[in-house]
């Protein structure tokens, strides 16, 4: 997939540049965003990329008075999706879809999007079906989940999928993280609560860690953002008291991300 800039920084003037674009948007020639929030498929078959959030059962209850799984939606979407379309040559969807495991379009996401994992569970089915939806080459990004007591219940679920495939932290010269950026060094992406308070972590979780699973070819099914909040970085990316360093890094993660889901 050809880029419009590969290998160039985020800058922050290029950021800002951005930003500028995301809030003038009524102004900017961009269709209106597809305000679709069903799990029953995919409405926008005439794009490159669509992006999909994984719905899925927890036992921690809700936050906010809405599902876990829903947590930042729909603006975290809205204004990481604006961003691909201003500054790659993916022809993305201007919103995102809401994808139950069970639906039969699933295999029609090559990307999913999973949030707040921190005590997911599966049935069986649930389970046998996204196995085999990341042995056929799929990709699943994981996000937004703090602290030992969470990491257990991740790992739990994650069992349930692939209970004899091993956790492992991603080296930095995977090319996960060169794709089209190169990100030598890991940035703490916190979410904007803790931002605000001057610290870059939640609970006991105080180190960011990039983990994945691999399959028997070395590609990544699973990449896991641990102790770290990406969804936050793009949905607060116009708010001038959450640092730019965080949202630049939130964006050029998710587009290498994007990318070598799309490109193995």
């Amino acid at each position: 997939m050809a880029m419009s800039h590969p290998g160039m920084p985020l800058t922050a003037v290029a950021l800002t540049a951005l930003l500028a674009w995301m809030v003038a948007a009524d102004t900017s020639g961009e269709p209106p965003a597809d305000p679709g929030r069903d799990a029953q498929g995919p409405r926008a078959f005439h794009t490159d990329f669509q992006f999909a959030r994984l719905q899925h059962s927890t036992d921690m209850g809700r936050v906010w008075g809405r599902e876990r799984w829903l947590t930042d939606w729909p603006e975290a979407e809205l204004h990481l999706l604006l961003g691909i379309n201003r500054i790659t040559r993916i022809d993305a969807a201007h919103s995102g879809r809401l994808v139950s495991i069970m639906d039969e379009d699933l295999f029609d996401y090559p990307f999913l999007y999973a949030v707040e994992p921190g005590q997911w569970r599966f049935t069986k089915r649930e389970a046998a079906r996204l196995r085999d939806y990341l042995l056929r080459g799929d990709f699943l990004l994981v996000d937004d989940f703090h602290g030992s007591f969470e990491w257990q219940g991740f790992a739990t679920g994650l069992r349930q999928i692939f209970p004899d495939r091993q956790i492992v932290e991603i080296p930095r010269d995977d090319s996960l993280f060169h794709t089209v950026y190169d990100l030598p060094e890991p940035t703490p992406i916190p979410g904007i609560g803790a931002a605000l308070s001057g610290v870059t972590w939640e609970r006991d979780g105080m180190t960011p860690h990039w983990r994945g699973v691999y399959d028997d070819e070395g590609r990544l099914m699973v990449v896991i953002n641990f102790n770290m909040d990406l969804g936050d970085g793009w949905e607060h990316a116009d708010v001038p008291e959450y640092a730019l360093r965080y949202t630049g890094a939130a964006y050029r993660h998710a587009i290498n991300y994007i990318v070598y889901a799309m490109t193995h």
